[in-house]
């Protein structure tokens, strides 16, 4: 899907983009005149990779790690000003955001600069004046963690309130396609491995009509509750997966469509009372090739909606498939035969960038529930929890 809407960013491009570089970079050495800069060491006489052909340069970056090419960008003026090309980092975008297991609100390229048209320019063509460079290194897997805020502004601070947040279970709505949908249950699956997320029991609390969820400990120390919410019951939710088709949705009254034409929903009055009890959201995304409504980015906004909640209550998107990929047979194939809806895409497919919540998308498999306490750390740190 990226490659489809991301285009007009080739590695020919990029390394056109270094050729015209290099070639005014190297007249400009032979037209120093000035002692003082024939005496600066960053002036020295070029090295060996300096005197490689830019296509050699190019492949040889395409291998470092975003902290390797950040150390190669201070070794000389050259590589630094190679190193901030942005036709390089949007190259790197449109090549691995389809691969980057989880994005959030935090870290979320913007997407639009990518589709932005390239223009031709003196020296070849040329992007806008978007730092493509930070999208990469906040939101690639290696640079995520430190982009996360140590202390979010919504974790409650004063010492009366932090005992209350952290002797009480939080509680958590569980809803989407994807737990319905998919050939393999997420929801039994969590049921029914106490190697990843054991089942601590079920509390006495009701919410009218819903029932009280199960509890979870994450890690043998954190306590949570998840409250499933079904669109419908279990014979209907079987015979419309049976029949790929859509399910009456049982959570939700729709209330026309608005100005552009999408459909508005609004909660069930049970479904409202689940929304003002809870303390975040987990929805479960269908991310398996061709699956998706445009009925399910109104329907995540119908249930974070301000006037039911706080909107600091964070949401996580477990975009999810039935089982593990197989590995790609060669790596130029990769990016072209995955078998799921990218992160990043599935965060815009999901309008969640629209959404004043935090929010975070995670790469889940509902068979061996790869990913999914990646997403349940993330989500108990939005709620204040310690980890």
């Amino acid at each position: 899907m990226a490659e489809k809407i991301y285009s007009g960013t080739s590695e020919s491009l990029v390394i056109r983009s270094f050729k015209h570089f290099r070639d005014k970079y190297l007249n400009s050495r032979k037209n120093v005149n000035d002692q003082e800069e024939l005496a600066d060491t960053s002036q020295a006489a070029p090295g060996f990779l300096d005197c490689l052909p830019v296509d050699l340069q190019f492949m040889i970056m395409t291998l470092l790690s975003p902290a390797d090419l950040c150390r190669l960008g201070a070794t000389s003026r050259y590589w630094k000003a190679i190193i901030q090309d942005p036709l390089l980092w949007r190259y790197f975008l449109i090549r691995d955001m389809p691969h980057w297991p989880s994005v959030d609100h935090v870290t979320m390229p913007r997407l639009e600069a990518l589709q932005s048209p390239l223009c031709e320019g003196e020296e070849g063509m040329e992007v806008s004046g978007h730092d493509f460079m930070t999208d990469y290194l906040k939101g690639c897997p290696a640079g995520r963690r430190q982009w996360f805020p140590l202390k979010p502004t919504w974790v409650v601070t004063s010492f009366f309130q932090s005992l209350v947040s952290t002797t009480m279970e939080p509680r958590y709505a569980m809803f989407g396609p994807g737990m319905e949908q998919l050939d393999v249950s997420m929801v039994t699956r969590l049921m029914h491995s106490p190697d990843v997320l054991p089942v601590a029991g079920i509390p006495q609390r009701q919410i009218n009509g819903i029932g009280s969820g199960i509890s979870f400990m994450y890690k043998n120390q954190h306590k949570f509750n998840i409250l499933t919410l079904y669109s419908a019951n279990r014979a209907e939710r079987e015979r419309a997966r049976v029949e790929q088709q859509a399910v009456s949705n049982k959570l939700f009254i729709q209330n026309g469509t608005d100005e552009s034409g999408n459909p508005q929903f609004s909660p069930t009055p049970q479904v409202q009372e689940v929304c003002q009890a809870v303390d975040g959201f987990i929805y479960v995304a269908n991310a398996e090739p061709g699956r998706g409504g445009e009925a399910e980015a109104a329907q995540i906004q119908a249930l974070v909606d301000p006037a039911l909640g706080s909107t600091s209550r964070p949401l996580l998107v477990l975009s999810c498939v039935s089982r593990e990929e197989p590995d790609p047979i060669t790596s130029s194939s990769s990016s072209t035969t995955r078998s799921r809806t990218p992160c990043v895409d599935m965060a815009q497919r999901l309008c969640l960038p629209l959404l004043p919540n935090p929010w975070m998308v995670q790469d889940t498999v509902a068979d061996s529930l790869a990913g999914v306490l990646d997403g349940i750390s993330w989500l108990l740190r939005c709620s204040g929890r310690r980890l």
